[in-house]
């Protein structure tokens, strides 16, 4: 892995400014882009993108229609309830270090099953095994602190999923560098199935 590049195209700021913008133009009905094969030749070349985006494998939050971005725009990495594993954090940081990218930005998403399923399991004692057992061993801490009792438990375990991802993403020594040096930032985010907006969380 080549080292994580001094300067990036293109500052942390502006990549989020350009989500935050596409998701309004995607909520008003107003998109500049779509699948068209024609972007797609385009960019067939090469790629410039200015953000990773980490986002759940939910059918229903197509990340690159969210935030109305062209082909060659964003990359995008997906698991259940965007679970860190290594290949995950490896796709990160190869985004940043090799792409030139600035900004990686972690969506959870409102009613999300995988994150429902957690805390019907904490609240159960009952986990699953296998694979599945291992994304809700990997999402239950988020649930540490939250009243499971409180009908909008699951909104509050998303919301900290969210921020516990973002903080682990933040502490991986070659982000952490490049954040130090401003030049890369790491922003979690919640999408409204209902809606369609994105809520971008608070930094401080």
């Amino acid at each position: 892995m080549t080292a994580i590049r001094a300067a990036q195209a293109i500052t942390p700021s502006t990549s989020l400014g350009e989500l935050i913008t596409g998701n309004k133009r995607f909520v008003y009905g107003k998109p500049h882009y779509g699948h068209n094969v024609t972007q797609a030749a385009a960019t067939a070349g090469g790629q410039q993108p200015h953000a990773v985006v980490l986002g759940c494998i939910d059918s229903r939050v197509p990340l690159e229609a969210v935030f109305d971005q062209p082909f060659g725009a964003i990359c995008v990495a997906r698991s259940g309830a965007h679970v860190l594993d290594r290949s995950m954090i490896g796709s990160v940081e190869f985004a940043v270090s090799s792409l030139g990218v600035s900004l990686a930005l972690v969506v959870g998403h409102k009613r999300c099953g995988a994150v429902t399923a957690t805390v019907d399991a904490v609240r159960s004692g009952d986990r699953p095994g296998g694979d599945v057992g291992y994304l809700v061993g990997e999402i239950a801490p988020a649930a540490d602190g939250v009243d499971l009792a409180d009908p909008a438990a699951a909104d509050h375990v998303i919301r900290a999923h969210v921020e516990r991802t973002v903080a682990r993403l933040r502490e991986t020594p070659d982000l952490a560098a490049a954040i130090a040096a401003g030049t890369v930032d790491v922003v979690g985010a919640i999408y409204d199935l209902d809606t369609g907006w994105v809520e971008f969380l608070d930094r401080s």
